[in-house]
């Protein structure tokens, strides 16, 4: 055998896990779309909680004992804002804006991730990372414009609800990054789900999911099990799958899945019917532009710390 077989294998493999996450996590975002056919984005919300909860205490509940005494308020308070709120703001968002449009302001997660950093844990910023969050907030900013004349039936104020769910997945990449390092990643991924699995399993029959004319539906079951394929797939196996392609990669090659996964929700959302300009596309490189500003200097000392 090559002695560069291995390192062969390592960079084939790398790639691999880059194409198939953004492929998952641009899906996802249809995939919600196609779940509100059938249900309310409560019950969605609450749906999604419970199932994801249930797949990762099957694959993963060992994983829990990573996790001390002093660890769990920092767990519950990273599973309420990675998991618990962005699941129904995205929901109820996509009730009134498209799937394409949302996942590409789903890419404003690296510029909240840096300006929560900035301001909750004194993480330090370079000019030019200042410069990435002002370029992506102007891009967010032309991309809701943009919709609501393109759009003028979709309240693209439903936007700000996306916007908070990226400054949630920024207050919680802070709190893991800072709080957590001991804690092995699937043991916060299930201490996450045991901390607001019994919120949801008081929203979900408050929803009105188990009334009959829910359950008899036209889309219940089709709806259900667009779900099932999200939690599965988008939650569990791709939560395992970005964590390795960290460790057999860099820290700058693995957030360019932020970078895909919008090309990804766009060519979904198109299949479905979604109408998509070039001016948005022009927004939507503008956004990555700052992405790329921000990343740029985060990504490498990242790197250079592992």
């Amino acid at each position: 055998m090559s002695p560069n077989t291995g390192g062969v294998t390592a960079e084939r493999k790398k790639w691999v896990y880059l194409f198939v996450l953004s492929i998952i996590w641009g899906t996802s975002y249809i995939l919600i779309k196609k779940g509100l056919e059938g249900f309310t984005p409560l019950q969605l919300g609450s749906l999604r909680v419970v199932l994801a909860a249930s797949f990762l205490f099957v694959i993963g509940f060992r994983s829990i004992r990573t996790i001390q005494r002093h660890h769990w308020r920092w767990v519950a308070l990273s599973g309420f804002v990675g998991s618990f709120a962005p699941m129904f703001l995205f929901a109820f968002a996509e009730t009134e804006i498209d799937s394409g449009v949302t996942s590409i302001l789903n890419s404003l997660v690296p510029l909240f991730t840096l300006l929560v950093g900035l301001m909750a844990f004194g993480v330090r910023f370079t000019r030019q990372q200042m410069l990435g969050v002002l370029v992506g907030l102007a891009g967010a900013l032309l991309l809701v414009g943009l919709g609501t004349d393109i759009n003028p039936d979709q309240n693209y104020a439903y936007a700000g609800l996306v916007v908070l769910a990226t400054l949630c997945y920024g207050c919680n990449a802070n709190i893991i990054k800072s709080k957590l390092q001991e804690v092995s990643p699937m043991g916060i991924a299930v201490g996450n789900f045991a901390t607001i699995l019994l919120p949801a399993l008081i929203v979900l029959p408050l929803s009105g999911f188990f009334d009959k004319t829910v359950l008899t539906g036209t889309h219940f079951w089709s709806s259900f099990g667009y779900i099932v394929l999200l939690c599965i797939i988008g939650t569990c196996i791709a939560k395992v799958m970005f964590n390795k392609l960290i460790q057999i990669s860099s820290a700058v090659f693995s957030v360019s899945v932020t970078y895909l996964i919008p090309l990804v929700g766009i060519f979904w959302g198109m299949l479905d019917g979604e109408r998509f300009t070039m001016g948005q596309f022009l927004a939507a490189m503008v956004i990555l532009l700052g992405v790329y500003l921000v990343n740029r200097k985060r990504a490498t000392s990242s790197s250079a710390a592992t």
